[in-house]
């Protein structure tokens, strides 16, 4: 395209609404290595870093995935209800062009942040037990075959589920649902694998050891990033700068605050101390209840929604404790399943219940029918659970079909071998630790001491 027209495009684009979504979009980026940060908290000393390189991973591959075909199936013209079409492979056609009021090319780099953070979220089930050589082709693939026609199918003009009339404001299915649908079959997968991992006398897949988080300095950083940049992705969301934007802020905060709270709370209840690990939990499963809901409802409702979502997820998380969970080699390493998943559908099935059309209505533009309980909408919530049945069919089927079609491919063996998870992924896959591996041998070290470089 001519530089002339570029500009001519760029022209038409609002000022200040770019300048917003860009500043949201630099805030949201951390979102992506913070998730593999917190994955790195709960995971054992031994396999710090290698749960934290597929949030790493999922940045770099995801970036390319979506530069090909990525955003053209998910937002391009052409396809279908189900997915999109090929027509801007490769970001043709995509630069200055308006969408809505920002740039094409802005747009597109917004909601790649989405992919990569749900990706970052979903590659978690690898955690202390995947190989790290099979995430790189999982997230390509998952990435275009899972992801991008479920977010087609949810946030585009003419996707089936949008036109069927699903209210999700950021992501209850795309966002949640697919993640800890995603991550609880990689996890079956590698507790009963079908292809090459079982066939290998090296792998005896089993229940891996509960264990305790063992850095909470990573949890820290972790949550502090998180949270703040779900504030910005919840308030990012609507593309331009307006009520709706603070609004969406505002309740995401208050949402998280009320989750952490109550999840801190109930722990202290049981125990007589606080925990670290219950308010950084408490505080996901706030973000992840207000997610698909934060442009629909008021603040009250925000606060009883983190409330909620702490009481359920809390209890859900209790299930891999079980003995049951044991004898089924049931495997939640970063309580995905508990947090993301079961959230996620809390939080669809709760917009249907509670999303005001008044509160939509809030950036002058957004026009919707409502939910059960202040617009008497009792259609929205089958419409809500519909959508949650085919997010979390759409995402555990494929992304368990992906795993298996991997581990057919000799080499890319999904399971390590008992030796691997043993020393821990740290040492087998990456040869680098967070902590003393890396100096195994060299205690005694002294750069100027005899057989170096000796000085004049």
């Amino acid at each position: 395209m001519a530089a002339a027209a570029v500009l001519n495009s760029w022209e038409a684009c609002s000022k200040t609404d770019t300048a917003f979504v860009l500043v949201c979009s630099v805030f949201c980026w951390p979102i992506i290595p913070a998730v593999g940060l917190g994955y790195s908290g709960y995971s054992t000393r031994r396999n710090g870093l290698a749960s934290f390189m597929p949030a790493i991973l999922s940045v770099a591959v995801c970036s390319i995935q979506w530069f090909a075909v990525g955003y053209s199936l998910a937002y391009g013209e052409g396809g279908n209800s189900v997915i999109g079409g090929l027509k801007n492979a490769f970001h043709i056609g995509v630069l200055a062009e308006p969408v809505g009021t920002i740039p094409a090319i802005l747009f597109s780099e917004f909601q790649l942040i989405f992919e990569a953070t749900v990706c970052a979220i979903a590659v978690g089930g690898f955690c202390e037990r995947g190989r790290l050589i099979a995430v790189v082709p999982f997230i390509f693939l998952w990435a275009t075959l899972i992801y991008c026609p479920l977010a087609h199918m949810v946030w585009s003009e003419n996707g089936f589920l949008a036109q069927y009339g699903a209210l999700d404001f950021a992501g209850g299915t795309p966002v949640h649902i697919c993640s800890g649908a995603t991550a609880t079959a990689i996890s079956l997968y590698l507790s009963y694998p079908i292809a090459r991992s079982r066939k290998s006398s090296l792998r005896t897949p089993g229940h891996l050891k509960l264990h305790k988080p063992h850095n909470s300095m990573c949890q820290i950083l972790a949550m502090i990033i998180i949270w703040g940049s779900w504030m910005a992705f919840d308030a990012g969301t609507t593309l331009s700068l307006n009520f709706k934007s603070v609004m969406a802020m505002c309740v995401t905060n208050l949402c998280a605050s009320a989750g952490a709270i109550t999840w801190t709370l109930m722990t202290y209840w049981e125990s007589g101390k606080f925990s670290l690990d219950s308010t950084f939990m408490g505080a996901i499963s706030g973000l992840v209840l207000i997610t698909p809901s934060a442009g629909f409802i008021d603040l009250p409702t925000s606060f009883f929604f983190g409330v909620g979502g702490a009481l359920i997820c809390r209890q859900a998380l209790r299930i891999k404790f079980t003995d049951l969970a044991k004898r089924i080699r049931w495997v939640d390493n970063g309580d995905t399943f508990a947090t993301h998943c079961v959230g996620g559908i809390l939080g669809t099935i709760a917009t249907g219940l509670f999303a005001r059309k008044e509160v939509a209505a809030y950036d002058g533009a957004t026009d919707i029918v409502g939910g059960v309980f202040f617009d008497g909408n009792v259609r929205q919530l089958y419409i809500q659970l519909v959508e949650a049945v085919i997010g979390f069919t759409w995402s555990f089927v494929g992304s368990y079909l992906i795993v298996l079609v991997i581990d057919c491919v000799p080499g890319l063996e999904v399971l390590a071998v008992d030796e691997d998870v043993i020393v821990g992924m740290d040492a087998s896959q990456m040869d680098e630790s967070l902590y003393e591996a890396q100096w195994t041998g060299e205690e005694d070290y002294n750069p100027l001491g005899k057989g170096g470089i000796e000085l004049d």
